[in-house]
C-alpha cells in the first residue's frame, strides 16, 4: 500500500511516498471492535479534559487510516463531522522522536476518531475513519 507523508526537515517540508513491504497485513475489523477497544485506554492517560473518541456516525464502509508505526498522538486536527481533503492534515503522530503528519487519503467526511491528544497508539491502530 503506498502512503504519503509530509516531513519537515531544518524547516523545510517533503512529500515523501512510502510503500510499506514485508509488514503483516492489518485485516478490517468489525465496528464493534473498533469502539470497544479505545475506551479502557481513554480513561487511564487524561492529563487534561478531553472528549472521548467518537463514533456516532456510521463507518460501515469507510476508509480507515490506521498508524504506520507506534507512537503517541500530539495533537488531533479534525473530528467527527469534518469535511476533509486528500492530504489534508488529521493528526501528528510522534514516533522515534519525529512528528509525523498523518493526512486523508481519500477527500469525505470524517466519521469516526478512534484516538486522542497524548494516547499511545501501536501499528496497525484505525485513527480516523474517512466515508
Amino acid at each position: 500500500m503506498l502512503r504519503k507523508f509530509r516531513i519537515k526537515l531544518n524547516d523545510k517540508e517533503y512529500v515523501v511516498e512510502m510503500e510499506e513491504i514485508g509488514a503483516p497485513q492489518v485485516a478490517p475489523q468489525a465496528a464493534p471492535i473498533q469502539q470497544a477497544a479505545p475506551a479502557p485506554v481513554q480513561e487511564a492517560p487524561a492529563p487534561a479534559p478531553q472528549a472521548a473518541p467518537q463514533t456516532n456516525m456510521d463507518v460501515t464502509g469507510g476508509t480507515e487510516v490506521s498508524a504506520p508505526m507506534p507512537g503517541n498522538i500530539l495533537d488531533v486536527v479534525v473530528k467527527v463531522g469534518d469535511t476533509v481533503a486528500v492530504n489534508q492534515n488529521l493528526l501528528v503522530l510522534e514516533a522515534m522522536k519525529m512528528e509525523n503528519n498523518i493526512v486523508a487519503p481519500i477527500a469525505g467526511t470524517v466519521v469516526a476518531v478512534n484516538v486522542t491528544k497524548g494516547e499511545n497508539i501501536d501499528v496497525g491502530t484505525v485513527m480516523v475513519v474517512i466515508k
